[in-house]
């Protein structure tokens, strides 16, 4: 049927019927324009944003860590964090280190968790704690290996012959992986140049390296190696030129336990974490001396 109304009368109730569905879409926005709050600054809107990455990780159980801020910077401009435990009656210094790899979320977890058991557990230890060293990679979408210019912190730490052995690691036996390049030189990466300051620094009797997936434990340097550490038992894979097992563990006498999680995003239960720093203290108690 044809509309008899009066042209100006029709286009009136076109202007009417297109502005009430502009109001409409303005109050109910899609899916797509719900975006997370930015994030309140210091602590608060650090832990905010770790809680929205890592799991098992809570603000609030960020916030308990009481982390401060390095003055080293990433390659992005990010902040390392890192937390000490201050005891001028322990003879033994260690020094806890993870999120080296961006995309191995668990160990970020971990570290946060050991730094409550640190907390509520007497030790003769002084603790320094490096829950993420590299924030560029654990905050890349998605989430990746390296740091922001592609370098495998891993693989980047001055072991002898570094500039051969890492180059014809890499190329020979990585086949050129991406996620593995060491680098164009030795401590190019200023998140290896700050652990590098901090074990020269603090000098620590021992490294904990927090890794994942592979579901084991590795050990670099003197002493004898933990033969477990709750239900991860000690499987040696071998030294790499540029890690810091290599680094530390061999080249520095400084011993490197290294802790390869049986999964990179999802972090052991309560239970289970508790279980590993009970085996840690122990193994501590025997086998590390100042």
């Amino acid at each position: 049927m044809a509309d008899s109304s009066p042209a100006p009368l029709r286009w009136a109730l076109w202007l009417l019927l297109f502005c009430c569905c502009a109001s409409v879409g303005a109050a109910s926005p899609g899916p797509e324009l719900h975006l997370r709050k930015p994030a309140p600054p210091g602590n608060e809107g650090l832990c905010a944003d770790w809680a929205y990455r890592v799991p098992l990780v809570t603000p609030a159980r960020c916030m308990r860590a009481n982390l401060e801020a390095a003055a080293q910077r990433t390659v992005q401009g990010r902040r390392i964090y890192h937390r000490d435990m201050r005891n001028p009656d322990a003879a033994i210094r260690v020094l806890v280190v993870g999120g080296m790899h961006g995309d191995e979320l668990s160990s970020t977890a971990l570290a946060l968790q050991w730094i409550e058991q640190a907390q509520s557990t007497g030790s003769n230890v002084q603790w320094r704690f490096i829950p993420m060293l590299n924030p560029d990679g654990v905050f890349a979408k998605p989430s990746r290996r390296t740091n922001a210019h592609g370098v495998d912190l891993n693989r980047n730490f001055p072991t002898p012959d570094w500039k051969r052995e890492a180059a014809f690691y890499w190329e020979q036996r990585t086949r050129r992986d991406p996620r593995r390049w060491p680098g164009p030189h030795p401590l190019s990466e200023p998140e290896s140049r700050y652990l590098d300051a901090q074990m020269r620094e603090f000098k620590p009797h021992l490294i904990v390296s927090i890794h994942a997936p592979y579901g084991l434990l590795d050990y670099d340097g003197p002493s004898t190696p933990p033969p477990k550490l709750g239900r991860l038992y000690l499987d040696q894979v071998g030294i790499f030129p540029g890690s810091l097992g290599n680094y530390g563990g061999v080249q520095q006498g400084m011993p490197v336990v290294t802790i390869e999680l049986p999964n990179a995003l999802q972090a052991p239960g309560e239970a289970e974490t508790r279980q590993m720093w009970i085996d840690l203290l122990r193994w501590i108690a025997e086998h590390i001396k100042a």
